[in-house]
């Protein structure tokens, strides 16, 4: 199954520019290392959004845990960066309870490839 409503998926700035591609902050500096491995830049944190997005996009989703807030899922596939290397990536995703946009969580390495 594809993640629902993936077309309109919703990425918030600070998720990829004041964490993911963070070399300051305390959990994402390790997240950071393994983009910017893939070319990725904090200068250029848009091309990040955008590709985890076609990730979304274009990979399996599967049914997470819901919680409180909504019911999660994780996208797994490959991700070629700009550099043109390409490594395993989960995606993780919200649909909040009352909303039906799919939003994002987090994202991390997969299995080695």
């Amino acid at each position: 199954m594809r993640l629902p409503r993936a077309e309109v998926a919703l990425i918030e700035t600070a998720k990829v520019r004041d964490y993911l591609l963070a070399p300051e902050h305390p959990t994402g500096r390790f997240k950071a290392a393994f983009f910017v491995r893939l070319g990725y830049s904090l200068q250029r944190w848009e091309l990040l959004a955008a590709d985890l997005t076609r990730h979304a996009q274009a990979n399996d989703a599967s049914v997470g845990e819901a919680n409180d807030f909504g019911q999660k899922f994780e996208v797994r596939g490959n991700l070629t960066g700009p550099d043109g290397k390409s490594a395993s990536l989960v995606t993780v995703w919200i649909i909040l309870r009352g909303d039906d946009l799919p939003r994002f969580v987090t994202a991390f390495p997969g299995r080695r490839i």
